[in-house]
């Protein structure tokens, strides 16, 4: 993996290759976009061509120096992320840690950074440093933070990965240089995932629409789980704001695990997005594409507001869940509050 292999995101690639070229890297980049879609894989291979012996500002990829890059193990390039990241990660495990593994970059680590970034590189002129997950970083990280980005150590570059920018401070923001990437396109999802998990032509395509221009989740995305996807849209739109009981079995059915109802709520996300595509006479864009004429039936009963107000609920209780609130909770308090809006 180098700099130069990082697919479907040229524009990204294209500035930081010049930017090496002239000379003119940044002491500090904020990569952000969705996950998945190789915020991670670029970060790596800048760090590559900020420190390789074999190829300077390009990185050859298979040098000892590379190698340790992409397996995260070179003494001079670091790696900040959450507790949690770590676990899922295969590098730490839940026994490591009193009670469960944090989901925020805590202050205790962002120091821990700036210990490590005051010492002299062991084996490269530079120093780099990856913040994974910089959006999970609390207040007290991100001011402590700052601290490093107004005063940078010499010879030290800092690599910021986000899937939600605007999470961050306007002061760290203002002093990274911004580096944007997009979601991936569909056909390159979809072969990836038609090669790496075997699947039918068809089925590979459904996991690439579904996951929203990211691999890393069409990777990850159950197959069964796509089969039920039409169980769960179909639900979801019989609800009505009078039957109450409905609303909590629902949340029910899809609020017993914090991964269950992060799925069922990025599920519906997708769907509003195809019901106001619907609405919009837009349906060649679907998502769902088998499931049109449901599309059809839900942007025929919703308004425009009805529909914005849905992706905002939505989002908030994904946004709620993460902040480890009580999945089935979140649930319940989105539906009713959003049925019975609906309702009046």
């Amino acid at each position: 993996m180098t700099l130069a292999s990082v697919q479907g995101q040229p524009r990204a690639i294209d500035a930081l290759q010049a930017a090496l070229r002239g000379g003119a890297v940044h002491h500090a980049y904020l990569f952000a976009g969705p996950e998945g879609v190789g915020k991670e894989l670029a970060a790596v291979g800048l760090a590559q061509a900020l420190t390789c012996p074999e190829q300077p500002d390009v990185g050859c990829g298979t040098c000892a120096s590379c190698v340790r890059i992409a397996r995260g193990l070179h003494p001079d390039v670091t790696w900040v992320m959450p507790d949690d990241e770590r676990v899922s990660r295969g590098l730490a495990g839940r026994s490591d840690f009193t009670g469960t593994p944090s989901r925020e970059l805590r202050v205790e680590q962002i120091r821990g950074l700036q210990e490590r970034l005051a010492l002299r590189g062991l084996e490269s002129k530079r120093k780099v440093a990856i913040i994974i997950s910089a959006q999970a970083m609390n207040v007290q990280a991100q001011n402590a933070f700052l601290k490093t980005l107004e005063e940078p150590p010499s010879e030290t570059t800092l690599i910021l990965v986000a899937s939600a920018m605007d999470k961050l401070l306007p002061t760290i923001r203002s002093r990274c240089s911004k580096v944007h990437f997009g979601p991936l396109p569909v056909e390159l999802i979809a072969k990836r995932v038609q090669e790496e998990r075997k699947l039918d032509a068809d089925t590979a395509t459904l996991a690439a629409i579904m996951a929203g221009g990211s691999l890393g989740r069409a990777l990850a995305l159950d197959v069964d789980a796509l089969s039920q996807r039409k169980d769960v849209v179909t639900a979801f739109e019989s609800l009505r704001g009078e039957d109450a009981v409905g609303l909590l079995r629902f949340a029910e059915a899809h609020g017993g695990s914090r991964e269950d109802a992060e799925a069922a709520l990025e599920l519906l996300v997708l769907w509003t997005r195809d019901v106001a595509l619907a609405r919009a006479g837009m349906e060649d864009g679907l998502a769902n594409r088998d499931l049109k004429n449901l599309a059809r039936e839900a942007a025929a009963r919703s308004s425009d507001a009805l529909l914005h107000r849905r992706h905002s609920l939505l989002e908030g209780a994904r946004a709620a869940i993460a902040r480890n609130g009580a999945p089935r909770l979140q649930l319940e308090r989105m539906l009713i509050e959003l049925f019975t809006e609906a309702a009046r």
